[in-house]
């Protein structure tokens, strides 16, 4: 009796220890697959990341990223296929990126365009490809909308949830890229009707991918950008270049006289204009100019005016009549908002006589020898470009005076009088006056030198906003 209870029990025991290893085993087994699975995700992630690196170290183009995206995202979660669309400049839609070959539709597709696919596969993606998706169309769209990773199994979440079509997407992943809070695409992956539905699972591993992608998308942007800026400084470079050859390098001889110039350009390129003009054997032309805005577009239409005032002054004795022909011929092409002010004069070297007239330019200063004073020559004139020549040419005029021995002039332009230092204060016409007076016995290089180390004294290491330029003209 005792002998069989014992075996009994002995038995029941034996098949619970089978039963519970059994269970175990099979746990143990389905723990080391799920390790195994989670391994090939995690090596397929790594992949990623390391293939990420590798394209921004050897410089990839921005279309191989983009298909570097989509395939790698499409290869880690086994979708039937990808896509990615970009932001346009306007930030309003999305424009495509890369399509992987064979990817359902993500969104409204017209049916002739379905059934073309039956029989030319070529139809629908030529259609995709070609396609830009508004904000708020759609599942793509409606990530600019709200902009969370989204999980979307239920057909009728999907588009064209009828057809029965591997073209046409029953399962999809789809999530904003966004980066430091700007929505620079959307990236989704999608599976037809006849593949295994995204888990919740698949969505975890697709938001690290996103978040990847991303960031991958911002760096693309900024090393563009920067490849931009590198072109554009090479070509301002070269900008600069070209007008160093077209303003003057050093001032022309002309008998009785001592002439000094200098430009220093705010930016690369300068707006402002300093020449020298041959107007016969006996006459040279002095020129100063300085043309609204900065920038290229002022160093362009400073070119221009260059070109125009060297063609017209040859062999003409009136400053005035040379400053009208300037205003009718750049007229026509000088934007509204745009004008140019400038101040010419002609120096005689068989007498004293200079002949000077102002297109709305500061006022040149006028140092007399004899008595140590400053004249401010302010005869009319309205800046160049404003009128067709109706109310110019009414009130530019010749305007004459001497020069004696030692007595000098001073051209200039606002760049130096409206110079800021840190503080905000602006260096002033009182302050060049007083230099000038202090300079001027010392000729017309030392009125350029001292004026030009003053004013970069006194602005220190703040930025220069505006183009400075100074002509100094001392009679012998």
């Amino acid at each position: 009796m005792w002998t069989y209870i014992f075996f009994t029990l002995f038995f029941g025991a034996f098949i619970a220890l089978l039963v519970v290893l059994n269970t175990f085993t099979r746990r143990i087994a389905e723990l080391e697959r799920q390790r195994a699975e989670l391994q090939v995700e995690e090596d397929r992630v790594f992949d990623f990341l390391h293939e990420l690196g590798e394209a921004f170290s050897e410089g990839v183009r921005s279309s191989e990223l983009h298909r570097l995206i989509v395939e790698a995202a499409t290869r880690i979660l086994d979708a039937h296929g990808g896509a990615l669309y970009l932001m346009d400049k306007s930030d309003s839609m999305l424009v495509p990126g890369f399509i992987s070959k064979g990817c359902p539709a993500l969104h409204e597709v017209p049916e002739h365009v379905l059934q073309q696919a039956e029989t030319n596969h070529m139809a629908l993606e030529s259609y995709l490809r070609l396609s830009s998706i508004r904000r708020g169309e759609g599942i793509m769209g409606a990530s600019l909308v709200d902009p969370r990773p989204r999980l979307y199994v239920e057909a009728e979440l999907i588009p064209n949830p009828a057809a029965d079509n591997p073209l046409v997407a029953h399962s999809a992943m789809v999530a904003p890229l966004i980066y430091r809070r700007k929505i620079l695409g959307v990236l989704a992956l999608a599976n037809g009707p006849m593949s295994t539905p995204f888990t919740e699972k698949d969505m975890n591993v697709f938001k690290t991918i996103a978040e990847q992608s991303a960031f991958a998308l911002y760096n693309e942007v900024v090393y563009l950008e920067a490849g931009e800026k590198k072109r554009l400084d090479h070509d301002l470079e070269i900008a600069r270049e070209i007008q160093a050859i077209l303003l003057p390098s050093a001032p022309p001889t002309i008998t009785g006289y001592e002439l000094s110039g200098i430009n220093v350009p705010a930016r690369q390129v300068s707006g402002d204009y300093l020449d020298y003009i041959r107007v016969d054997d006996r006459r040279l032309g002095v020129a100063i100019a300085d043309v609204s805005g900065k920038g290229v577009p002022a160093s362009l239409i400073m070119a221009m005016c260059r070109s125009v005032i060297r063609s017209e002054a040859v062999g003409k004795t009136s400053a005035a009549e040379v400053l009208r022909r300037v205003n009718q011929q750049l007229y026509p092409d000088i934007k509204e908002d745009m004008f140019i002010s400038m101040a010419y004069l002609i120096l005689d070297s068989e007498n004293n006589s200079v002949t000077l007239a102002r297109a709305g330019h500061d006022a040149p200063l006028l140092y007399r020898s004899a008595t140590g004073d400053i004249e401010k020559l302010s005869p009319k004139g309205m800046a160049l470009g404003i009128d067709s020549g109706t109310v110019f040419n009414r009130v530019c005029a010749d305007f004459q005076f001497d020069l004696h021995a030692d007595d000098c002039v001073l051209l200039y332009t606002d760049g130096a009088t409206e110079a800021l230092n840190r503080e905000g204060a602006e260096y002033g016409l009182p302050r060049l006056i007083d230099l000038l007076q202090n300079s001027a016995p010392n000729g017309a290089n030392a009125i350029v030198g001292r004026i030009t180390d003053d004013v970069k004294g006194f602005v220190g290491n703040y930025p220069q906003h505006d183009d400075i330029t100074l002509i100094a003209i001392r009679k012998k």
